[in-house]
C-alpha cells in the first residue's frame, strides 16, 4: 500500500477531527465525564472526533485495524493498524487551554510508517513517512543538536494515578530540574514529542502513557534525528526523547522499575 496515500488521508482525518474541537472549544457544552479519576476526563468533543476518523477508516480502509484511546481495539486481518488520540490533551482542551491536538498513527506488521499530529487552535500540523524524514506544516524539521544541558529546556507529564501511587515522576523531576534552563508541562504528549523533534525543546520523558499517546510522535521525533528510550517496562509506555547529547545527561536521571529479589 502506497505510504504516501496513507499520509494524505491521515492528515486528512487529523484535519476533520480538529475541525471538530474547534467548534467545541471554550463553549460551555462540553459534557465532561470521568474515567480512572478526576484527573481522567473525555469530553464530547474526544468522541466526536474519534467518530469523524474511525467511520473514515470503515469507509476508506474497512480491513485495517484500529487501536483508539476511547473505543479501544478493532481488529481484522490486516498487517495495517490505526492508532488513533482523537484528543490529546482533553484537561487543556476542558479548561480552555491551547495545547491539545489530534494524534494517528499507522502501523504495517507492527512498525509505524506513517504519523500525523495536528494541534488545530496552533494550527501546526507535524508529519512523517518512515525514511522520508519529519515536518511542520511541509517544512522539514529536525532536533535542536544542544549538548550543554544547562541551557536546555525540557518538559515533562505526570501519570493519572498520581493521587494514589507515589510513583508520580516527581522523583525525576527533583534531580532533573537543578540541571536545566527551564522544565516546561504542557500536558499533551504528543505536543511534546513533536516540540522535541522541531527544536522547540530538548528534551520530554513521562511515564505510564500509552501507545495512542505515542505512537505517531516517535516516529516524526525518530525521522528529526531524537533519541528515543522506554526507560521503564513497568509502567505502561515510559519514555524519553531527546536531542541526542541532552538524552546522554537525562536518561541515567530517570527511575527505573524496583529490582526483584532474584536480580
Amino acid at each position: 500500500m502506497d505510504n504516501d496515500q496513507l499520509l494524505l488521508d491521515a492528515i486528512f482525518c487529523a484535519r476533520r477531527a480538529g475541525k471538530v474541537q474547534l467548534e467545541y472549544f471554550r463553549t460551555s457544552n462540553l459534557g465532561i465525564t470521568t474515567k480512572l479519576n478526576d484527573s481522567d476526563i473525555v469530553t464530547v468533543a474526544d468522541k466526536l472526533s474519534e467518530e469523524a476518523i474511525i467511520d473514515f477508516v470503515h469507509e476508506h480502509y474497512p480491513y485495517h485495524s484500529i487501536l483508539s484511546e476511547e473505543s479501544g481495539s478493532e481488529l481484522h486481518e490486516s498487517d495495517y493498524e490505526w492508532v488513533i488520540d482523537p484528543l490529546d490533551g482533553t484537561t487543556n482542551f476542558s479548561s480552555g487551554l491551547p495545547t491539545f491536538c489530534v494524534s494517528i498513527g499507522i502501523r504495517y506488521k507492527g512498525t509505524t510508517v506513517v504519523g500525523v499530529v495536528y494541534a488545530p487552535y496552533l494550527d501546526e500540523l507535524f508529519h512523517a513517512v518512515r525514511g522520508e524524514g519529519a515536518y511542520l506544516n511541509g517544512k522539514a524539521i529536525a532536533v535542536s543538536g544542544k549538548s550543554d544541558i544547562h541551557k536546555s529546556v525540557v518538559s515533562t507529564g505526570f501519570p493519572v494515578d498520581k493521587n494514589v501511587s507515589a510513583d508520580n515522576n516527581m522523583d525525576n523531576v527533583e534531580r532533573v530540574l537543578p540541571l536545566v534552563r527551564g522544565l516546561r508541562r504542557f500536558g499533551a504528549a504528543a505536543v511534546d514529542i513533536c516540540y522535541v523533534a522541531a527544536g522547540l525543546l530538548d528534551a520530554y520523558w513521562e511515564l505510564n502513557l500509552h501507545e495512542w499517546d505515542v505512537c505517531a510522535g516517535l516516529l516524526i521525533a525518530e525521522e528529526a534525528g531524537a533519541e528515543i528510550e522506554h526507560f521503564r517496562t513497568d509502567r505502561n509506555v515510559s519514555v524519553l526523547v531527546a536531542t541526542p547529547a541532552i538524552a546522554e545527561v537525562i536518561s541515567p536521571l530517570l527511575g527505573r522499575e524496583p529490582r526483584t529479589k532474584n536480580d
